[in-house]
């Protein structure tokens, strides 16, 4: 009876290097999702679905271009800009701006060539709205180019006698302020009706009656 039980607690022991069953699932998916988690890091880098946008249209135009082939190049070029190479964004920059001034031509010869005053109106907008663009774009070239450079200024008061330093932007007076106007002097009997003494004729004393009221 006791060798019996000797052998079964020998079968039930693990064999030493081999995992159990749960363990190799944890494994597995673990591995599963490292696999999904570099998978979605792939295809949501900006040159991955940059060039999955860029493909769509420019298919249309050069069908001999790869996908793959635009994903290296994207890359390649991102990683230039991360550099400090901004020549890339300068092209790019200028070619938008000459195709938007391209389109403003364009739509400007389609709305002169219109009769009716609705097709006029849309064409022109259309028009105008790509010089704005265009204008947006030279203007963001610009400060590319010529960045802006903050300065900051230091003010020194400096007077002999009394001096009163205002530095608020704003001249306007404020919101709780009121303004006081002082009555005007205005003479009695401008208009009808207004007399300076509407009262009743006093009696005179009679130790002066020279002061007496005279009559009307």
């Amino acid at each position: 009876m006791k060798d019996e039980t000797n052998m079964t607690t020998k079968t039930h022991k693990q064999t030493p290097g081999k995992s159990t069953r749960a363990e190799r699932d944890a494994v597995a998916k673990q591995q599963a999702k490292s696999q999904s988690i570099n998978y979605a890091q792939a295809n949501l880098q900006a040159s991955c679905m940059s060039a999955v946008l860029s493909e769509a249209y420019a298919s249309k135009l050069f069908p001999e271009c790869d996908l793959v082939d635009a994903v290296d190049c994207l890359r390649d070029k991102i990683k230039g800009i991360q550099d400090g190479d901004m020549k890339p964004m300068e092209a790019m920059l200028i070619g938008q701006a000459q195709a938007l001034q391209t389109m403003f031509v364009y739509l400007g010869k389609q709305a002169v060539a219109k009769t009716s005053l609705p097709q006029y109106t849309a064409f022109m907008n259309l028009a105008l709205k790509a010089q704005s663009q265009s204008r947006a774009t030279i203007q963001a070239l610009t400060e590319l180019k010529y960045p802006k450079q903050a300065c900051f200024v230091k003010q020194a008061n400096i007077a002999n006698g009394n001096q009163q330093v205002n530095n608020a932007t704003n001249t306007h007076a404020p919101a709780h302020a009121r303004v006081i106007e002082n009555p005007h002097n205005e003479l009695l009997e401008v208009q009808h009706y207004e007399w300076l003494d509407n009262g009743t004729a006093a009696t005179p004393s009679a130790t002066n009656q020279a002061m007496a009221t005279v009559a009307t």
